[in-house]
């Protein structure tokens, strides 16, 4: 599903335009992105939790020639999945 299709999805499910529904959305991403930016973590129950974790400097390799070369530290941003989104993840497989 890409966005359009989840605009589609919205509107249909709510009854509202598809413009409102992606101002709605659009509201929703810019929202979480400031939050986690800012180094805070965004809790949806049943969700799932997006936050930033740190990750550390290391010595990668250049696949192509095999030099070594330095990645610097980063911060990226993760999600990790709650026990109803998991559930109903597994319940539409089986």
């Amino acid at each position: 599903m890409n966005k359009s299709e989840l605009v589609q999805a919205v509107s249909s499910s709510v009854d509202i335009s598809k413009a409102d529904a992606s101002k709605a959305i659009d509201a929703m991403l810019d929202a979480i992105t400031k939050a986690i930016a800012e180094g805070d973590q965004v809790t949806l129950i049943g969700f799932g939790t997006f936050t930033v974790r740190e990750r550390a400097a290391r010595t990668g390799r250049n696949p192509r020639t095999g030099d070594p070369i330095d990645i610097k530290a980063a911060k990226v941003p993760t999600f990790k999945p709650g026990k109803a989104l998991k559930d109903a993840v597994n319940d539409a497989v089986n």
